[in-house]
């Protein structure tokens, strides 16, 4: 079995999103895996209410990230599918 990689290890994943993650509980990409990106979207949303959060900037890379592709690469008809499930 591999080794479950850290966030920042992950495309579309810097520092400052890896951090995010981790304040609600994410860790690992297999812990992202299993919460799935729309999920995580929304914890991370939940821990800043105020604060808008660009879909391109966490629900997409998450996608991304867990398909190894670049957060734009993810296609029209996946980035609505997402954005449907987080509205």
């Amino acid at each position: 079995m591999e080794k479950s990689r850290s966030l920042t290890e992950l495309r579309n994943i810097g520092k400052k999103i890896a951090a995010r993650l981790n304040e609600v509980g994410i860790f690992s990409e297999d812990e992202l895996r299993i919460i799935g990106p729309v999920d995580a979207h929304r914890m991370i949303k939940g821990k800043y209410p105020g604060e808008t959060l660009p879909v391109c900037y966490y629900l997409y890379s998450f996608e991304g990230a867990l398909c190894d592709k670049y957060w734009n690469d993810i296609g029209a008809e996946k980035k609505q599918l997402l954005k449907s499930k987080i509205s």
